[in-house]
């Protein structure tokens, strides 16, 4: 299972890069938001956020 720690890692990829490292490195989802978007502030263990603006990641967290 992915650490917490690696969800930085993905920031200045692309969405779709950073897609497909998560799933290699072992994250169980991966939500992809606008800056700004709304969503739930349900903690999910394994799940990898991604703020992505223009096809590029942004910020990335666990949770």
């Amino acid at each position: 299972m992915a650490e917490a720690a690696d969800a930085g890692r993905y920031t200045g990829l692309g969405v779709e890069r950073a897609r497909e490292l998560a799933e290699r490195h072992g994250w169980a989802s991966v939500r992809v938001l606008e800056p700004g978007a709304m969503m739930t502030m349900d903690h999910r263990e394994g799940r990898l956020n991604l703020v992505v603006r223009d096809g590029v990641v942004e910020r990335g967290w666990e949770g």
